[in-house]
């Protein structure tokens, strides 16, 4: 007889099976192949439409293109942000990796404006950064196509964030490596989730249409060899979880992620 829990698996597993995420793929090219993708004009369109009715408080916040008439903070990323800030006498520069067109930048964007200086450069898909820079940018909110440019533009930054970043990059290890070698002094991951299972497992993820109608591949990874791998640079000095809960094959997988300060140059 099956026990209360396995039946509320399953019920789970129906309940998420149209949509949310499914599958074990051995590769990401092959649910690439599947997937409508997510540098679809439809959803610049949806996601530049909700972030100008934040940015012209219209709306209080915007995830995923969806409007909220109140914010969700993520507390750990806002006072590692102003801690850090702190540090640097009232200014911050943010270098926010896969940051859609501002949303952590608007969620955040009350308590950033009491800050002398704030500098937030984001890189994103070429879409994107066209969008941005002809309707968002502005003295502090910049668009760029990779880190490099950010960089030459703006100078070093203080902050690397990843906001649930790491699952939609099809080389998210390379990528991490890429950028941990640029010396950013803090790295953060926030708000992602990581697969229950101990090893990386590529999935399809579908959105529900009520958002908007698109598929694409996705990251369940490892967090443990995440963070190895950005030990191999810096020190972990605090994690969290996030509020944001999902299912994956009906086990329940709470957001989390950590704040790391880079080691220091060994002579």
């Amino acid at each position: 007889m099956a026990s209360i829990e396995s039946v509320k698996v399953l019920l789970r597993r129906l309940k998420f099976n149209r949509h949310g995420f499914t599958g074990d793929y051995p590769s990401w090219e092959l649910v690439k192949k599947q997937c409508s993708g997510y540098d679809s004009d439809i959803i610049l369109e949806k996601v530049k439409k909700a972030i100008l009715k934040v940015k012209k408080g219209e709306a209080a916040f915007e995830r995923d293109s969806v409007l909220f008439d109140s914010i969700e903070y993520s507390w750990p990323l806002l006072s590692a942000l102003m801690w850090i800030a702190a540090v640097n006498k009232s200014k911050l520069h943010v270098l926010d990796f896969g940051g859609s067109l501002g949303s952590s930048y608007f969620q955040n964007k009350y308590f950033l404006d009491t800050l002398e200086k704030v500098t937030w450069d984001i890189v994103e898909q070429q879409n994107f950064v066209h969008s941005g820079q002809l309707n968002i940018s502005d003295k502090k909110l910049r668009f760029f196509n990779t880190a490099g440019e950010a960089v030459r533009a703006n100078g070093p930054a203080d902050i690397l964030l990843f906001a649930c970043t790491l699952p939609y990059l099809e080389n998210p290890y390379q990528v991490l490596g890429e950028l941990i070698k640029t010396g950013v002094p803090y790295l953060m991951v926030d708000n992602t989730f990581f697969n229950y299972e101990k090893k990386d497992r590529i999935c399809l993820q579908k959105v529900p249409p009520e958002i908007y109608e698109a598929s694409y591949p996705c990251w369940f990874l490892n967090y443990d060899d995440v963070k190895q791998k950005v030990g191999e640079a810096y020190s972990i000095i605090s994690e969290h979880k996030n509020d944001s809960i999902i299912y994956l094959d009906g086990h329940k997988i709470q957001y989390k992620g950590f704040l790391a300060k880079i080691k220091p140059v060994r002579e």
